[in-house]
């Protein structure tokens, strides 16, 4: 077999001479944010295109100490709402001049193995994205000093020191309950997704509370064993046969939208009832399929830009890394 042959690099100091200025120029040149002349800048640009230079981003690293990469923790990936935020999340990232390192937490690489990964890669940040984090695993004995800064997107933090970015929770359900409660629901139902992620979100505790607070202290409570479409038929369905019609809910509050589509699937097609005649459904995140004439979803939409915005600024340190609630707005369609 030939062997292959090795392509010399161009390096920055080659650049430097040919630009004529220091090789600590070309890296400034490369670095965003960084302070240099614009006429520096174009005499790098046009050596570095004349040479084909590129910069080597692992020696960048070791000298400024930072990798530009942030990991991103998923546990659901099933779950199809996760894919805008993830476009629009790796999207702002590379604007940033970072990117994105997309980790899968599951059964045979738990958060403890993906942090000691991230460490190992050196990574700038880790974004924990629908994953239900704990306490504990921030004392695992593997886990030593040092570990690089996290953040919660989308999900309320459990943990001191580790801030959220996060949807206002009890607001977006102030408005879901006054909403149901002005069109005539009194009879609701509250369906909830993952248990272990599920207790992020508090969207059952305002549920009920801003119905209780309306006099109705009975809320149906229904339970999915994940975000699927599914997992929310099988869920509706199991509630739907174990019921008469004349006690049933006459509205279904959903933790999101890929739960309501798969219950309004049910609901309809399993069992011949109309929505919202018989049950009026609600979900959560304003999923592209919810505002289809198929369904025409009564949801709540996160500000799903501004929170990323928000994120990146606190890695980046143009924003105080801190908590942060973000209001989202009500859409309101003919499933009500």
């Amino acid at each position: 077999m030939r062997k292959r042959e090795t392509v010399r690099r161009t390096t920055a100091k080659e650049v430097a001479a040919a630009a004529g200025v220091s090789k600590w120029t070309v890296i400034r040149a490369f670095t965003p944010g960084s302070s240099i002349t614009d006429e520096s800048k174009r005499r790098v640009m046009e050596a570095a295109a004349a040479l084909n230079y590129s910069p080597n981003l692992l020696a960048r690293s070791l000298a400024t100490n930072s990798t530009r990469q942030v990991a991103v923790f998923v546990d659901d990936f099933r779950n199809p709402q996760k894919l805008p935020f993830l476009e629009t999340l790796t999207e702002r990232l590379q604007a940033a001049g970072l990117v994105a390192m997309l980790i899968n937490i599951n059964n045979h690489f738990d958060h403890v193995h993906a942090l000691l990964h991230a460490d190992q890669r050196q990574v700038d940040a880790v974004i924990l994205f629908g994953t239900a984090f704990r306490d504990e695993t921030l004392t695992d004995r593997q886990l030593g000093n040092g570990m690089p800064p996290m953040f919660v997107l989308a999900r309320d933090s459990q943990i001191d020191g580790v801030p959220a970015v996060v949807c206002d929770a009890e607001l977006a359900l102030r408005d879901i309950v006054d909403h149901l409660h002005d069109r005539g629901y009194r009879r609701p139902g509250f369906m909830s997704g993952a248990p272990a992620l599920s207790t992020a979100l508090r969207r059952r505790q305002h549920f009920t509370d801003f119905w209780a607070g309306k006099g109705v202290s009975e809320v149906e409570l229904l339970s999915a064993e994940k975000y699927s479409a599914e997992a929310g038929a099988d869920s509706v369905r199991q509630y739907l046969s174990q019921s008469t019609p004349g006690n049933r809910i006459d509205v279904l509050m959903c933790e999101n939208d890929i739960l309501a589509l798969g219950a309004m699937d049910e609901i309809r097609g399993g069992f011949g009832l109309r929505v919202p005649d018989d049950i009026a459904i609600v979900g959560f995140d304003n999923y592209e399929l919810s505002g289809s004439s198929a369904y025409s979803l009564t949801t709540y939409e996160q500000p799903r830009h501004e929170m990323i915005d928000a994120i990146i600024g606190m890695i980046v340190g143009s924003i105080k890394a801190e908590t942060m609630t973000l209001p989202g707005k009500m859409i309101v369609r003919k499933s009500t």
